[in-house]
């Protein structure tokens, strides 16, 4: 029988449906250490001093570009730029990392009759967590760069990689061998994966449009309450693809 999108879509919001409180205890632990060591890597009040006033001196200058910006700087003006945009990264990929890893070993648990909480997924998840750090980064690096050049080799390179954690959580894989068969996979099964990662795509910058929207609510709190719905439709798409692989890795391997 061929499958179809919609019978993923039902059984993945079942699925979430069913493993809210876990699901949800994810999203927020993972926003959280996202937003936690955000904090560790954000420039304390006279740091932040000394880079508005480079900016003032830069802006009155009258000259233009980040690049003319940088160069104004003192060394440790560049350095506290450099940190806090390094740290960011970091923080965000932990985030990450913990939502991936514990998503899907919950998703790999519970189809397998297994009843685990979240924070025994994210324990059973700890030996991979380091190569699916590795596995993200590459990943990111690269849909961004792709961003970067043109919008379509961005989300051409979202749908190619989509499948790579799972695989790396399934099947052991290591990091360019989950890529190798995610590439393959992915694009024999586009009709499948297309309308997943558009959606998904599409829920993240509404998501976005709504939050900056409400004036309302504290930045900080707005950022945290972005990381948290962030991560649940990252969740939703994670359950999707976890189903979809288990649909198609069997007759794949079958035919290799």
């Amino acid at each position: 029988m061929p499958i179809t999108a919609n019978t993923l879509y039902r059984d993945s919001f079942n699925f979430f449906k069913n493993q809210l409180l876990s699901t949800l205890t994810l999203a927020v632990l993972a926003a959280l250490v996202t937003t936690l060591l955000g904090h560790l890597f954000i420039p304390d009040s006279e740091q932040m001093k000394l880079l508005t006033e480079a900016e003032f001196t830069f802006a009155t200058s009258g000259k233009a570009g980040i690049q003319e910006l940088v160069s104004q700087m003192t060394p440790e003006q560049q350095s506290m730029i450099m940190r806090a945009g390094i740290g960011t990264i970091f923080s965000s990929m932990i985030g990450s990392v913990l939502l991936v890893g514990g998503v899907l070993t919950l998703v790999a648990a519970v189809s397998a009759g297994n009843r685990i909480s979240s924070l025994q997924a994210i324990g059973l998840s700890a030996s991979q967590l380091p190569k699916l750090f590795l596995l993200l980064l590459i990943c990111t690096l690269l849909i961004q760069l792709g961003l970067m050049l043109m919008l379509v080799p961005g989300i051409i390179l979202s749908i190619a990689l989509a499948l790579s954690p799972v695989i790396m959580t399934a099947e052991r894989c290591g990091v360019f061998a989950s890529i190798k068969i995610s590439w393959k996979l992915a694009f024999a099964n586009i009709r499948l994966l297309v309308p997943a990662i558009l959606l998904w795509l599409t829920a993240r910058l509404l998501l976005v449009f709504i939050i900056d929207r409400l004036t309302f609510i504290h930045s900080e709190m707005a950022g945290i309450i972005l990381g948290i719905f962030n991560n649940l439709i990252s969740a939703i798409l994670l359950i999707y693809l976890f189903r979809l692989y288990m649909l198609i890795a069997s007759p794949q391997q079958k035919s290799i």
